[in-house]
């Protein structure tokens, strides 16, 4: 038995979250993120981690491996130029422009949505979920196993040669 779960990415860094209406900027941390769910994300992470550390002890017999997906979602943010992205914090689909082309009353895929050019380098599809580009690049370095617990590569819990058990 092989278990992957992965936890949660940086929810503070979503346009459909920094575009919910506040007071003031207090809670925005360096990179334009929102502390307060990013703090929970990180703790929520914690927890599923140590889960994944009780279930490894009960079962032995089971591959069980915890990957934390926060670093790397708040890396491309953090560090957005490396990766190209001009906009981190804006989403590519969306309605009503910069700072975060987010609108919570219409859905992306209406006829009046503003769509990004093919080759253009967003963070977020629509406000919520990563574009394409976004997603190569996490799931390349969570292939590297350096994010997981313990330490491995995804690709060596699979056996491609064995038969499927059904």
């Amino acid at each position: 038995r092989k278990f992957w779960i992965h936890g949660t990415g940086a929810l503070g860094c979503l346009p459909q979250k920094l575009s919910i209406p506040r007071d003031d900027d207090s809670d925005l941390d360096a990179n334009g993120c929102l502390n307060k769910y990013n703090d929970v994300a990180k703790a929520f992470n914690e927890k599923l981690a140590e889960t994944c550390n009780q279930l490894r002890q009960r079962m032995a017999d089971a591959a069980i491996v915890f990957t934390d997906l926060y670093p790397i979602k708040y890396d491309l943010v953090a560090n957005h130029t490396k990766y190209g992205v001009e906009r981190p914090l804006m989403a590519c689909c969306g309605n009503g422009g910069p700072p975060h082309n987010y609108n919570h009353f219409k859905m992306c895929m209406s006829g009046e949505m503003q769509l990004c050019d093919m080759d253009a380098k967003f963070i977020s599809w629509d406000g919520i979920h990563l574009t394409e580009f976004a997603n190569a690049i996490v799931a390349s370095k969570l292939l590297t196993g350096d994010y997981s617990k313990p330490r491995v590569r995804i690709a060596s819990l699979v056996n491609s040669t064995a038969p499927h058990d059904g």
